[in-house]
């Protein structure tokens, strides 16, 4: 029998793994991304826009992924 801190080890690594699954299920954008973002109308990064369906620069995505989970 394992002691409290293999315990907490274990649940860690399902709890990570769990969340890791949740993420990849999500639903991917697709399609064209845009040049220039939704809300802020700053200019979205090449590098960002590669990933296809992006409509938010980086900050405007966090903060409405923010609120999603409210």
């Amino acid at each position: 029998m394992g002691d409290w801190l293999d315990d907490a080890k274990a649940i860690e690594e399902l709890e990570r793994e769990r969340s890791i699954q949740a993420q990849l299920a999500r639903p991917r954008p697709s399609g064209p991304s845009r040049s220039h973002c939704q809300d802020c109308d700053e200019q979205i990064p090449v590098k960002r826009q590669a990933l296809g369906g992006i409509t938010r620069c980086t900050p405007c995505q966090t903060l409405t992924e923010r609120r999603s989970r409210r």
